[in-house]
């Protein structure tokens, strides 16, 4: 089985949100993909099984279980499709446990269409500012929870409590604010304590509901977003209607053959 450990969400290695990629003729059984994830020990490790033309049936695992819904390990698989399984490709669609998705290659950059999250603003608890460690002033709820600080720096600087984060609401729960660099709109870091990952460095899926939400904000279509983990990552998010787009570059770290 070949492996590729793929950087995305940046041009450089080392940075970004790594992620591992299998492309498979069949998916193994699910205990095998957990046990490879979690000798991966990465935030998500992609499955990917060809089908007809341009179509791809796509798995994501975390060490601790199978998601819904992955965006830089969908960017990610993308990349090694276009970059060494079939160079020919510009566009590829994958089935996947929320729906279909399409990413489209543009020049150094990837597109990803995805499904906007239906979210809703929810009370700030005193247990959000406990767990953050830092004031709360705005939360909205999707499939995770999403609360807005005071400032960037406050996002930068913040050191959660772990465990009360486990406490809250969603699956996933993520800090933003507007950003004071000219050259993006927000920033954000997001946390998954509850299926053991703790900080996220870059992640496309929250972004469907952070985008939205400050392109509402900012009166913008188009955002420029700073994901501010310590590997750091950039992401540019449209839009349309329902949809969010999402673009990012990637850049391949490893590739490996695995003895199963």
């Amino acid at each position: 089985m070949q492996q590729f450990i793929v950087d995305a969400f940046t041009e450089k290695i080392f940075c970004g949100n790594p992620a591992a990629v299998c492309i498979l003729k069949n998916f193994p059984d699910d205990e095998i993909m957990l046990k490879i994830a979690q000798e991966n020990n990465l935030s998500e490790t992609a499955f990917a099984v060809k089908g007809e033309n341009n179509f791809y049936k796509l798995r994501w695992f975390t060490p601790s279980c199978e998601i819904d819904f992955c965006g830089h390990a969908t960017l990610a698989t993308a990349f090694v499709i276009f970059t060494q399984i079939e160079k020919n490709l510009n566009s590829v669609e994958f089935e996947t446990l929320r729906g279909k998705f399409s990413v489209t290659k543009r020049e150094n950059f990837f597109e990803m269409n995805f499904p906007a999250y239906e979210y809703k603003k929810i009370p700030v608890t005193d247990e959000m500012s406990a767990a953050i460690g830092e004031k709360v002033l705005e939360a909205y709820f999707s499939r995770d929870l999403l609360m807005v600080l005071e400032s960037d720096e406050k996002v930068k600087n913040l050191r959660p409590d772990f465990e009360k984060l486990k406490n809250l609401d969603g699956l996933i729960q993520a800090v933003t604010a507007k950003s004071s660099d000219k050259n993006f709109d927000c920033v954000s870091r997001v946390f998954a304590p509850k299926i053991k990952i703790p900080e996220d460095p870059v992640t496309g899926s929250t972004h469907c509901l952070i985008a939205p939400i400050w392109s509402e904000k900012l009166s913008k279509n188009i955002l420029k977003c700073y994901q501010a983990s310590e590997r750091g990552g950039n992401l540019i998010c449209e839009i349309s209607g329902d949809r969010v787009k999402i673009s990012g570059s990637a850049v391949l770290f490893a590739q490996s053959e695995l003895n199963i």
